[in-house]
């Protein structure tokens, strides 16, 4: 009976502790850069326009993502009937979904108890907690990635279980129209079959019962899901425009981008670093887990083969091409979770293993009690950049500062009540980081990290009666504007935009744009512009009626600064 309390208890504190540290700050702010503002926009735009087949971003179509993930966001709000909630919630549950994965799998192969080591390691790899508390699309893909594997394990080292192998497939299909890679879950067949044709025990594919083909049949009708009526309308159609989106991310976002990377350049090793920085702490323990699994697989342990397999091939696919990003990789942190789970304990006695994890987290406390010193104190430049480059008030950086105190004090505390426990210490400094973060670092950052100050700022100036257009905007400007904005495209030239709001403001009389000050041209008189604020490192200015002395006709410098500064975007 114990013992089974014991379980009870050791559960309800993960699962407490993991909705608390992901969940934190859920509802306290609004989309952020760089991804956030572009989703959102589009799932509100879904919900405006009622087209949920062809995503738009302004009047454009958005064809860089299929669009799982701005269904999602909107299907929420049209459930909780706020923004603010609804563009997190498909990441945190993802998040869940994928620690829930990662603990059963774990459990059915070893034991219960390591599948808490196992979602214990992966909760607090730094990685996994950062992009699971952002709205982007991979902790989606990351959860749609980690089921797949489940189902297929399943069937593959616990089977034969047709059914999970059914789910597995269909699982990948889902997280292929979230983003292209979703399909590399599929993968785990390959060191599979080769395990089975050499004679590893506890490994079959069992490809010639007809179920076999119940797998491929559910990865078709997941993909076609959204593939089929999205073809035939475009088709049926006969648009310029839906052809271009067919052709841009059906083969330019998916085998082009693959094959000619256009950004993102890095060189082969670049994942390497990612896992061996991104991934901390779990990661720490490779040095003695890697002759541990040595042993295993020379044991023909298949529990250990597939899911070591599969995260080498994963690094190996995303090395090849020239673009590559820190994200890439992270569907493969779930399964490095999982086959060093059953390890743990044992590692954990290493005589390195208590002064390392202990390093860890007073490095951490260091680190945020020295932050905090600084914003209080004015001494150094951290509070100048926070406020001329990230708009920041002077109220939020002295707010800040008792944040960064707070933590550093927080895990203080964790190092001297969870001395003789090391990793209890450092996952307690890591909760109070995320909880803390989400819960006062929102609201704190949110007016500088949104452009919502901006936007608050520019209708108050311009009053609520004129209108607005944007001009070389991003997403989160349209995103929080306050009224319908008029918008000149969001490809098109800088250049080219200016001159479109220009004559658009002639044809009334109250009419102010909104410019990004790296589109700004000669023809907008410096002395009546005005400036809105700075967000993301960028500022804005609001251009008034009769603030334009010339034709807007940018000079070649003009230009070359403001492409340059476009790529820029574009790349955020």
């Amino acid at each position: 009976m114990a013992i089974r309390d014991l379980r009870k208890h050791d559960y309800w504190l993960f699962w407490t502790l993991a909705v608390l540290v992901l969940g934190a700050g859920l509802g306290l702010r609004d989309p952020w850069p760089a991804d956030e503002p572009r989703f959102a926009l589009v799932a509100r735009q879904m919900v405006e326009s009622g087209n949920w087949l062809f995503p738009h971003r302004g009047t454009e179509l958005y064809s860089d993502k299929p669009p799982m993930l701005m269904w999602l966001q909107a299907a929420f709000f049209t459930v909780t009937a706020n923004w603010r909630i609804a563009f997190l919630l498909p990441s945190f549950l993802a998040a869940l979904g994928t620690l829930w994965c990662v603990q059963d799998l774990a459990g059915r192969l070893w034991t219960r108890r390591v599948g808490l080591y196992a979602s214990w390691a992966l909760l607090f790899a730094f990685q996994f907690t950062w992009q699971s508390k952002k709205a982007q699309i991979d902790p989606l893909v990351t959860f749609f990635i980690t089921l797949a594997n489940y189902g297929l394990l399943r069937h593959l080292l616990l089977g034969p279980s047709w059914r999970w192998w059914t789910l597995g497939w269909a699982a990948a299909g889902l997280g292929t129209i979230t983003k292209g890679v979703g399909a590399l879950a599929l993968l785990m067949v390959l060191p599979a079959a080769i395990a089975s044709l050499r004679g590893w025990p506890g490994v079959r594919l069992h490809v010639r019962d007809w179920r076999f083909w119940l797998g491929p049949l559910a990865f078709l009708a997941a993909v076609g899901a959204w593939l089929v009526p999205v073809v035939a309308v475009a088709l049926s159609q006969g648009l310029p425009e839906y052809r271009e989106y067919l052709d841009d991310i059906l083969f330019r976002q998916t085998a082009k981008r693959y094959s000619q990377s256009w950004d993102h350049h890095q060189p082969p090793w670049y994942h390497l670093g990612v896992m061996a920085t991104m991934w901390i702490p779990p990661v720490l323990a490779l040095p003695w887990a890697i002759p541990a699994w040595r042993r295993r697989l020379r044991r023909l342990d298949p529990r250990y083969l597939l899911p070591l397999a599969w995260w080498l091939l994963i690094v190996v696919f995303f090395s090849i091409p020239d673009g590559k990003r820190d994200v890439y990789v992270m569907p493969a942190l779930p399964m490095m979770c999982l086959a060093l789970a059953p390890l743990l304990p044992g590692l954990l006695r290493r005589r390195l293993a208590r002064p390392l994890l202990l390093g860890l987290a007073a490095v951490l406390v260091l680190v945020f009690l020295a932050g905090g010193a600084s914003l209080l104190s004015g001494a150094g430049s951290l509070d100048e950049r926070l406020s001329e480059q990230r708009g920041l008030d002077p109220h939020a950086v002295v707010a800040g500062g008792w944040m960064l105190l707070a933590i550093g004090a927080w895990g203080l505390a964790c190092l001297l009540v969870f001395r003789h426990r090391v990793a209890a210490a450092l996952f307690g400094t890591l909760a109070g980081v995320w909880t803390l973060y989400g819960l006062v670092g929102y609201p704190l950052l949110n007016d500088a990290s949104s452009a919502r100050g901006v936007m608050r700022e520019a209708g108050r100036r311009i009053g609520p009666d004129a209108e607005l257009g944007l001009v070389a905007w991003k997403e989160q400007n349209l995103l929080m504007a306050d009224r319908p904005a008029t918008t000149f495209g969001f490809r098109r030239r800088w250049e080219e935009q200016l001159q479109l709001a220009v004559a658009w403001q002639g044809q009334a009389t109250d009419r102010w744009l909104l410019v990004q000050e790296a589109a700004l041209e000669r023809c907008l008189h410096p002395d009546r512009i005005e400036l809105a604020g700075i967000s993301n490192r960028r500022r804005w200015w609001l251009v008034p009626p009769g603030a334009v002395d010339e034709p807007c006709e940018a000079t070649e410098e003009e230009r070359a600064r403001a492409a340059a500064e476009q790529g820029r975007d574009r790349d955020d």
